[in-house]
């Protein structure tokens, strides 16, 4: 079970509502440690202080701001949590807005909010059904990590979800990275939109079939053949391309016939001609891949545990 990260409570009108926020996802990617090849003991960061010259522990280490060049401001931990901010214990709703009208480019990590108590659980299911019955979100303010948050909460399942929203200030315009205006044909814009129904799932991402973490399952591998002294695992050779195609009319034909060909639809059919079909759910091909511990030997190779 995740440790919750915050506790506080949500604020929604004069209601409050005690919870504890607890990630939403998890991060799967295998992690390194920084080693000396030589004889592989691990190397450490030593944090010195570069007017004594000397190594400092974490006591001695607070936070600063620099004001001017001669001038750094500390700031402890205390100040931040005393600062008289009415978010600083509350996640405050502010508004509530239809869940399609956010840009999924202001939304960032997600959380769930878990009841803290029971004294908390029918106002937290209010607040959920409500949500859930004029298909709304919330926005709220909360304080968190130094700072002034934006936050998103949103019905997942029979949960409430936070996500974190960035500022409308803290997102760039995309005017000075959008191209030329280009001519494209009638024919062309059918033949794409053509692909994309071909590509389009019918079933939940996580029940497709190319829906694993091949690079972290790959890497597993050669970890696991290295500490067990094994050859190293070799990428198949990749299918070469028919051929260069520089016309993009082209290059949609066969990219639609290719996706009908892996989803088993045989010829493709004219545009005008294609009605929706339902493809079978294809199984999962996720490979479950065990985590082997390994030991260091002297001479510095690893051997399994």
């Amino acid at each position: 079970m995740p440790r919750p990260v915050w506790t506080g409570a949500i604020s929604f009108g004069l209601v409050t509502i005690p919870i504890k926020v607890t990630a939403a996802t998890e991060d799967h990617s295998i992690r390194f440690h920084q080693y000396h090849l030589e004889d592989m003991a691990r190397v450490r960061t030593k944090k010195i202080c570069e007017v004594e010259d000397r190594e400092v522990s974490n006591v001695e280490i607070g936070k600063g701001y620099e004001v001017s060049k001669d001038t750094v401001v500390a700031i402890s931990d205390d100040e931040l949590r005393d600062i008289p901010l009415p978010t600083a214990k509350a996640i405050e709703i502010v508004a509530f807005v239809p869940y399609e009208s956010i840009d999924p480019i202001q939304i960032g990590e997600g959380y769930y909010l878990e009841t803290d108590g029971q004294v908390a659980t029918k106002p937290y299911v209010l607040l959920r059904q409500a949500l859930e019955r004029n298909s709304k979100a919330a926005i709220a303010k909360f304080a968190w990590h130094g700072r002034e948050r934006l936050g998103l909460l949103r019905v997942v399942e029979n949960a409430i979800a936070l996500h974190a929203l960035k500022w409308p200030d803290e997102i760039r315009s995309p005017e000075t990275l959008a191209p030329k205006p280009a001519e494209i044909t009638d024919k062309e814009v059918d033949e794409a939109i053509l692909l994309i129904d071909s590509m389009t799932l019918e079933e939940p991402i996580a029940d497709a079939d190319w829906a694993t973490d091949r690079y972290t399952d790959a890497l597993a591998d050669v970890i696991k053949a290295k500490a067990a002294g094994k050859k190293l695992p070799t990428a198949e050779a990749e299918e070469a391309p028919a051929g260069q195609v520089v016309d993009l009319m082209a290059a949609l034909e066969q990219s639609v016939q290719k996706a009908r060909e892996s989803r088993g639809e045989g010829e493709r059919a004219d545009v005008h001609e294609l009605k929706p079909k339902k493809t079978a759910k294809k199984a999962p091909a996720k490979k479950a891949t065990a985590k082997k511990a390994t030991k260091r030997t002297p001479t510095g190779k690893a051997k399994p545990a």
